[in-house]
């Protein structure tokens, strides 16, 4: 399933390099309940079903938040895309790639569904001020999880890399 990603007014995007191997990494990232190593906000990460494009999981925050990860692309060996949100609730669209060089990167690109459809001039300011700062420091506190969990091979501590209101307690 292709989502049509110019409904979304504007993304947030994150990269990182890894001192590891494409497949090393994709081993990682696409196991079940994954975001319990490397993920500093992620209380549990429960597998609904686990089979590539029709995966769900669902990943309670320490705020003991809800939300559902329901995948729509598995790129083996590349990555994936997924909706996220609240059971029932609004989804917002996430990209993870690999970007295969001597080692890896990998990225992470969210397309919020907040303040990000619609009017582009009243969206704007919220989107800007409140949104992308809080998705942006989310995004690379998840990346600087997997560098972590990748050099010590140890799960991330809670809120390792500082907190966001709307995920930690």
């Amino acid at each position: 399933m292709e989502l049509n990603t110019n409904q979304y007014l504007w993304n947030i995007k994150s990269e990182i390099n890894l001192s590891t191997d494409p497949d090393k990494l994709w081993k990682i990232i696409s196991a079940p309940n994954n975001l319990e190593l490397f993920h500093p906000f992620c209380k549990s990460n429960k597998t609904i079903n686990w089979a590539g494009a029709e995966s769900v999981d669902q990943i309670v925050y320490y705020n003991d938040l809800l939300y559902q990860r329901d995948f729509i692309n598995w790129y083996e060996g590349e990555g994936y895309d997924l909706l996220i949100g609240e059971p029932g609730g609004d989804k917002s669209f996430v990209s993870w790639r690999i970007i295969k060089t001597q080692e890896s990167s990998l990225s992470i690109t969210i397309y919020p569904y907040k303040f990000n459809k619609g009017s582009k001039l009243k969206n704007y300011i919220p989107f800007n001020v409140v949104v992308k700062p809080l998705l942006q420091k989310y995004v690379d506190s998840v990346l600087l999880g997997i560098d972590y969990y990748i050099q010590h091979n140890q799960k991330v501590k809670k809120n390792q890399f500082g907190k966001i209101r709307f995920f930690s307690n």
